[in-house]
């Protein structure tokens, strides 16, 4: 600790990334990275725009991309908003649209940046339990609150909800905004970017870490009415008003417009995930159904804190979280076949011996 900190740093408890070890051979099956490359297209538009123009600022409205974007969603520029990687958007958010007198409300167990936003930005907060299955349910969002944030497919359970539990949510609270964070959404689940139009207390977030294979990019965006567009504006340039870099406007661009790229690897993923439920599920694992490119899941009779211990120890990192109702569930992302075989094979040696 620091005497020079402000008050509220000493508060703060941090968001703990993955681990991103740095061992040879490693099969990282745990921060759900893109097993497949970015689409050619997009490395080919970055490699053009390294150059001269760099000396230059890039464009602050990132029109193009978000020009993009809109045409790609079909709804207006105005619409969209974007930021480096959805968690900067979500910054934003919270800062814009989050802070109110009465408590904002997310899934007890949800994607954890949740409550250091939160903590960070002074905003009260109540966190409602996932049922007995581990899903979200909507009805439990009706009542007095500020605001209302989940992820869909949520993380790190991978269960998503119907477009129509979460229009029906909307029509429950029409006077909070609500904040639907797909990350994970193009692996599966219908988007709710379509209900925008009908709902003007709706933002979706999205991000190109995930589907498009840009998590080290750092492109995030958001989608809502023009009213919380401009919210979200208004707090972006009071402290950042550039915050994508030319490569990563160029890049973002390109992998938009490269679907049958896009098609091809999110079907490989959906694909190789099925293929490995059905496997684990054969190997006594209780798999919860998943929207996202990862898996959560356990074992009736073997710890999970011992199981990833076995997996590490046979070069296979997958996640596990040292948190209540959870701490029995292993994340695993999809890797490719190959790497999931892998994992499969690990484990019908280790399962025995734990």
């Amino acid at each position: 600790m620091s005497k020079f900190w402000s008050p509220v740093v000493h508060s703060l408890t941090p968001y703990v990334p993955g681990e991103q070890p740095k061992i040879s051979g490693l099969i990282k099956l745990n921060t759900n990275e893109n097993p497949y490359g970015p689409s050619p297209r997009a490395v080919e538009a970055m490699q053009r725009a390294l150059g001269d123009s760099l000396r230059l600022y890039p464009d602050p409205g990132s029109d193009a991309l978000r020009s993009t974007l809109a045409a790609y969603h079909g709804i207006g520029t105005e619409q969209v908003f974007v930021g480096n990687g959805s968690d900067e958007v979500l910054a934003v958010v919270f800062q814009a649209l989050l802070d109110h007198e009465q408590a904002l409300l997310f899934p007890d167990i949800s994607y954890s940046f949740y409550p250091v936003y939160c903590g960070l930005y002074g905003i009260a907060y109540r966190q409602v339990p996932l049922n007995d299955k581990m899903e979200i349910d909507v009805d439990d969002y009706r009542g007095p609150c500020g605001a209302i944030i989940f992820p869909n497919p949520n993380a790190p359970t991978g269960i998503a909800l119907p477009l129509a539990a979460i229009e029906r949510l909307l029509q429950a609270q029409p006077e909070r905004v609500v904040v639907i964070d797909e990350a994970y959404v193009d692996f599966g689940v219908e988007s709710a970017v379509s209900l925008i139009g009908r709902y003007p207390n709706l933002l979706v977030v999205q991000t190109l870490s995930k589907s498009r294979s840009l998590a080290g990019l750092r492109v995030g965006t958001a989608y809502g009415s023009t009213e919380l567009i401009a919210g979200l504006e208004r707090v972006k340039n009071s402290f950042n008003s550039y915050p994508l870099d030319r490569v990563a406007q160029a890049g973002a661009i390109a992998a938009y417009q490269d679907e049958a790229y896009f098609q091809q690897t999110r079907q490989a993923i959906i694909a190789t995930r099925e293929a490995l439920s059905a496997s684990l599920g054969q190997l006594g694992f209780e798999v919860l159904p998943s929207g996202a490119n990862f898996v959560f899941v356990r074992h009736p009779r073997c710890d999970a804190a011992r199981l990833a211990a076995g997996l590490r120890e046979r070069a296979i990192i997958v996640r596990h979280f040292h948190s209540p109702r959870i701490d029995q569930y292993l994340r695993i992302t999809i890797g490719t076949d190959d790497e999931c075989a892998a994992l499969v094979a690990a484990l019908t040696e280790l399962l025995p011996a734990l």
